[in-house]
């Protein structure tokens, strides 16, 4: 990346770089194909400052591995891997002390610390690489690696009751996978979201309903999840909730959030609550339940040279489901 700005600045820009050599305990991917997250233009757009200048983006990546770091001994050359959002934690802190690594104060992440999967190769240390289910090929596994697991943190967040009623907002990448382990689970979702292709994929993957973002759901909701980048929704979402329910938001970045009235929103225990990172057990949790239930992503595949027109894409809403990077 060059330099975060609007897509039309062109922050993204291809270039050449020596291909990395892994470090202790790191191995080498070389990627076949990068999933596009909402994380990966909110980065590129400057509305998540990157930590490094020229940093790689790309945290859904999915590759095989072709070298091994001094004393890595996970892996070997040759084993499909994936690569995700968290890429390593001081594993010493309080709250990786307590098994929290979501929350560790000292954590690197994938595109972002460090580069990632929008590229030829990539490193990550072998102890965050993560095994992928033989059953799912590389084009539907790589949105798994964040918007699936992401999806699957922020379910279990919204604390539905078995055979409870479930609301999601927004349907992109990462809905549209957690609709599919809710109801999967008996649960009955609700799906309110803007743009009639996502309205229809919500109605071909079993949407119990399916409305407009701003509209009451058919009943009133134990749980619900934020997947838009939008605060103006939090009180909308509030509202929804019955007695004792509560809203995960499920995004790295949010718009600002109006102001919230106690009586209107909160009040009967309603709780409102985000979604930091995952654990690397939600992962492992994540894609095992992913093959057994069948989950399937809803893809739209480029050539990784078109990685700025993908971003735009997703900015606009021109697609379903989520963006697929191949080399």
């Amino acid at each position: 990346m060059h330099q975060p700005g609007s897509l039309e600045s062109e922050p993204l820009q291809r270039v050449e770089r020596r291909v990395p050599t892994p470090l202790p305990k790191q191995v080498r991917v070389k990627v076949n194909c990068c999933g596009v997250c909402r994380t990966d233009l909110h980065l590129a757009e400057g509305d998540l400052p990157p930590k490094h200048p020229k940093i790689t983006p790309g945290h859904e990546v999915v590759g095989v591995v072709d070298a091994i770091g001094d004393g890595a001994s996970r892996f070997a050359v040759g084993d499909r891997v994936g690569v995700a959002w968290l890429g390593d934690t001081d594993g010493s802190c309080r709250f990786c002390r307590r098994g929290a690594e979501n929350l560790c104060i000292a954590p690197t992440f994938t595109g972002w610390d460090s580069d990632g999967g929008y590229a030829d190769f990539c490193l990550v240390d072998e102890a965050f690489a993560y095994e992928l289910p033989a059953g799912i090929d590389d084009q539907h596994v790589a949105p798994l690696l964040c918007a699936g697991i992401i999806g699957y943190r922020a379910l279990v967040c919204a604390a539905v009751p078995p055979g409870g009623s479930l609301g999601i907002y927004g349907f992109g990448g990462s809905a549209h996978l957690t609709a599919q382990v809710a109801l999967a689970q008996g649960l009955r979702v609700h799906v309110l979201t803007r743009g009639e292709a996502n309205r229809r994929l919500a109605a071909e993957l079993g949407a119990d309903s399916v409305g407009d973002a701003q509209e009451v759901p058919p009943e009133p909701l134990d749980g619900a999840i934020l997947f838009a980048p939008a605060g103006g929704l939090v009180p909308v979402a509030l509202r929804a909730l019955d007695r004792g329910g509560t809203l995960a938001v499920a995004g790295i970045w949010l718009s600002d959030i109006p102001v919230l009235t106690y009586d209107d929103t909160l009040f009967q225990e309603r709780k409102l609550r985000s979604v930091t990172a995952n654990t690397r057990a939600d992962g492992e949790t994540f894609l095992r339940l992913a093959e057994r239930l069948g989950v399937q992503a809803t893809t739209v595949s480029y050539p990784m040279s078109e990685a700025p027109q993908a971003l735009a894409d997703l900015k606009h809403g021109r697609f379903s489901g989520a963006a697929v990077l191949h080399n």
